[in-house]
């Protein structure tokens, strides 16, 4: 497949985001789900009261606040959101379902369903793949909350194509890390299990990179809310 968009670049299929390359790609689509493959893993994990997103910051530098550098973001009260990809595409597209999700809010009186959230999002994606003078978004999102309240995981990509899952990985090594979820995820899970499901993961698939103080973990359950994991509370779990 390089070999091929390698060949296409060279004719210039690549060049408008609405051209289509004989072998119906659209390359710099193909190019923002690299992007996205280039990004720190990110992980979503449904259980019986919530969902649990685990994120790995890939901490750079000693001197960086830890704290500062987010991988999960609370969008409303029942919706939480990770990002794997370009974090600046991410950042503005963050916002956009937090404005949506207030404005709704505002007119409406209620607050907005997670798959409404999610169309939203998917269908700005899938404009800026196709509209001229722009380029996709380089960035994927796991959105976590509740339907009907039940605990609920959606996954949006660069194209705007948006699917459910009970768990999903996202980003760097998300192919390994999905083979993983699909062989060791199993339903009911509770919180404690959720956690360290996605820890072992981050240990099989990081091996000696594996450092608990690099991950970002945060959880929106049914009667708690919002919760972000410090260091602290995320070695209880290991």
């Amino acid at each position: 497949m390089y070999g091929k968009i390698s060949q296409h670049q060279e004719m210039g299929y690549d060049r408008s985001v609405g051209m289509f390359s004989p072998d119906g790609l659209l390359l710099q689509v193909e190019y923002a789900e690299k992007a996205v493959k280039l990004g720190s893993s990110v992980v979503g994990i449904v259980y019986k009261d919530g969902v649990v997103i685990l994120g790995d910051r890939k901490i750079v530098s000693k001197l960086l606040v830890k704290d500062s550098l987010k991988k999960i973001f609370e969008i409303d009260n029942h919706i939480i959101l990770g990002a794997s990809g370009v974090m600046s595409d991410a950042r503005r597209l963050i916002e956009k379902s937090q404005v949506i999700s207030q404005e709704h809010n505002v007119q409406y009186d209620k607050e907005i369903d997670l798959l409404l959230l999610v169309k939203e999002i998917a269908d700005i994606k899938q404009y800026y793949s196709q509209a001229g003078g722009l380029r996709p978004f380089g960035v994927s999102f796991l959105f976590g909350g509740f339907e009907n309240n039940e605990p609920a995981l959606y996954v949006t990509t660069p194209s705007g194509i948006y699917m459910k899952f009970l768990a999903r990985a996202i980003g760097k090594n998300s192919d390994k890390f999905n083979e993983y979820l699909e062989k060791e995820y199993k339903e009911g899970l509770n919180l404690k299990d959720a956690i360290k499901l996605g820890l072992k993961g981050f240990k099989t698939i990081l091996e000696e990179d594996y450092d608990i103080e690099r991950f970002d973990v945060s959880y929106l359950d049914k009667d708690k809310g919002f919760i972000r994991l410090s260091t602290k509370d995320l070695k209880k779990y290991e």
